[in-house]
């Protein structure tokens, strides 16, 4: 019962994840692609890059749970493929349009792969390599939860910028889901 719990709050954490995404990339289609891509002082400097920052940890995560033994037909390689030499500040998709059309199709991925998740996958032992080359073992939970607590970090970096712009991107509590 509580694996089973704990598997719901990731899903439904996917579900606020996508809904989240939807609002910010609809606030952003007010503003102009040089308006997006302007350096504003933030960490990535610009919200086009935080947000394709996003998308490539995304990418580069759900690639370490799809390689952790299990068969996951939501995280197909094509998907999740990130060119050779690629770090978390690369500028995979310089396309406005492209970002979009990719970020939704991670976003209905995550909740595909969330509803097929057994929930045993939790509380197994994942097993990867960090950026660095550095060798990681710990529950699967805790990567998890990093997955979706790095999203709603830059989720809110975005939300200052976008106000920063001028633009209202609205309600942004989890808790409206419910």
């Amino acid at each position: 019962m509580m694996t089973t719990a704990f598997l719901d709050n990731y899903r439904f954490l996917a579900r606020y994840n996508r809904w989240m995404n939807q609002r910010l990339y609809s606030a952003c289609e007010s503003l102009t692609d040089a308006q997006r891509k302007a350096d504003q002082g933030a960490f990535f400097k610009s919200m086009h890059h935080t947000l394709t920052h996003l998308v490539l940890a995304d990418k580069m995560w759900l690639a370490r749970f799809a390689n952790q033994g299990v068969a996951f037909a939501a995280l197909p390689p094509e998907l999740l493929a990130v060119p050779a030499g690629s770090d978390y500040t690369s500028d995979l998709h310089p396309d406005w349009a492209d970002l979009k059309r990719t970020r939704d199709a991670l976003d209905a991925a995550i909740e595909q792969w969330l509803a097929d998740m057994p929930a045993k996958f939790l509380t197994s032992t994942m097993r990867y390599a960090n950026t660095k080359g550095v060798k990681r073992a710990h529950p699967a939970w805790q990567a998890m939860t990093h997955f979706f607590n790095h999203q709603a970090h830059h989720r809110g970096q975005m939300t200052t910028l976008l106000t920063q712009a001028g633009v209202d991107v609205g309600v942004t509590d989890l808790i409206a889901l419910v």
